[in-house]
């Protein structure tokens, strides 16, 4: 039921009022007896919350709502407002026909896997405990959730030199960004910043092709940077000064090295590229590797020697603010590390980076593929790590193969200081899961 970043899926489909009403019943029996709700700009969110709500007062959990807002403005609310929990209506960076849910605690952690198995278990047995008339939760609203987190960032960051900056929004929740981008004193263009959950300017996903807008906007103009949300801003992606998209990995070895000094160690995916690596062995600091998804990288920035925790898909944490990935924080701190260091371009390229080929192979039942090819990975290569699928070290290179935690397709990464390495990895890693998908006919197919 649960994926790496809560539930997600085709609305009318996998996400129904039922669903929402179902999870709502199901938190509050839980014992979770003030929670606050929120949502991002898509329509359904508006009948989800209303039968996630329903279900959660039907369970005596006291309830409140702060409409539509980032996901990190919703998180960040659940410990200003004294909740037990919270739930972001969301399908993050999905496209419009998809919503979902993602669950947090006062912390701004998400659900551990424990709590959303036993949030699952309820909804799977259809077992809540459900109150009579005089039992019922109530309903606060609040109107100030936005105002909080945008005072909590202004009080977080200092930019002692205003920048030109472009914000692509996405015409998700993110406006939240250029108005503290505005209040630190920066000169703020802002693209797409229309809230629209049909995502007309581009999809909701930041990418190099999607942001083709952003980018030629900040190459014509004498703009420093440009900064992309996703739907409900939890990521964060940027332009550099020339209209150049910064590579993901990039972005992380930057935010990594201002966060870290010697000693210090940040929390990354098992699929972060070697580039973070040395960027942090230069200031005497580590890494170490999660699974992926944000909510493992969270964890692992509960732990008192991480600074900071990124993954490459655009989730930021300093743990010191908050657990939650909060792009209109990440977006105040490239800002801030721009003012204080220089053109972004000029930071970009002063990271080395590494050929990392990325492919997805589809497969009706990905785990399998992947634990079948653990066997004959473990036999062919003597030690793998298997944290988060299986990866393979290869000296000057490695390669991971992994089941998505949302699709049926298996993940395989690699990369190597060189081109030739790197192209001869991620076919090696792709041979070996077409063998195991053969092996038992876990393809996709009739």
């Amino acid at each position: 039921m649960f994926g790496t970043s809560g539930i997600r899926g085709p609305v009318g489909d996998r996400v129904t009022g039922e669903l929402a009403l179902s999870l709502g019943r199901a938190v509050g029996s839980e014992g979770y007896d003030r929670v606050v709700v929120g949502r991002d700009v898509r329509e359904s969110g508006e009948f989800l919350q209303s039968a996630a709500v329903a279900g959660l007062r039907e369970s005596g959990a006291d309830v409140v709502t702060v409409g539509v807002a980032a996901t990190p403005t919703i998180s960040r609310a659940v410990s200003a407002y004294g909740a037990d929990a919270g739930i972001a209506i969301t399908a993050s960076h999905n496209p419009p026909a998809d919503n979902g849910f993602k669950l947090w605690t006062p912390s701004g952690r998400g659900f551990d896997a424990d709590r959303r198995a036993a949030i699952a278990d309820r909804i799977r047995a259809d077992e809540y405990d459900l109150q009579p008339w005089d039992g019922l939760g109530s309903v606060e609203r609040r109107s100030d959730a936005v105002d909080r987190h945008a005072r909590t960032l202004r009080e977080a960051v200092s930019v002692a030199e205003g920048l030109e900056v472009v914000v692509d929004v996405g015409n998700g929740a993110g406006g939240i960004t250029p108005r503290v981008l505005s209040a630190l004193g920066c000169s703020v263009v802002t693209l797409n910043g229309q809230p629209d959950g049909a995502f007309p300017g581009r999809p909701s996903e930041p990418t190099a092709e999607s942001l083709a807008d952003l980018e030629a906007f900040v190459g014509a103009t004498d703009a420093d940077l440009g900064i992309a949300h996703d739907g409900d801003a939890d990521r964060t992606v940027a332009v550099d000064g020339e209209g150049r998209f910064v590579p993901k990995d990039v972005l992380l070895a930057l935010f990594a090295r201002e966060a870290a000094s010697e000693g210090d160690v940040i929390a990354a995916p098992v699929d972060t590229s070697l580039a973070v690596d040395d960027a942090l062995a230069a200031v005497g600091a580590s890494v170490r590797r999660t699974p992926v998804g944000d909510v493992h990288v969270a964890e692992a920035t509960t732990a008192p020697d991480v600074v900071f925790g990124g993954e490459p898909s655009g989730a930021w944490i300093w743990p010191a603010e908050t657990l939650c990935p909060d792009g209109p924080l990440a977006a105040c701190r490239l800002v801030e590390l721009v003012a204080d260091r220089g053109p972004l371009a000029d930071l970009v390229d002063g990271v080395e980076t590494y050929p990392i080929r990325r492919t997805s192979i589809e497969a009706d039942r990905p785990e399998a593929v992947v634990s079948r090819l653990r066997e004959t990975v473990l036999e062919r290569y003597g030690t793998i790590d298997d944290l988060d699928g299986v990866r393979v070290d290869a000296g000057d290179g490695w390669f991971l193969v992994r089941a998505s935690g949302t699709q049926p397709l298996v993940r395989v990464t690699a990369e190597a200081r060189d081109e030739d390495l790197a192209d001869g990895l991620v076919a090696e890693a792709t041979e070996l899961v077409a063998e195991a998908i053969d092996d038992r006919g876990d393809g996709i197919g009739p």
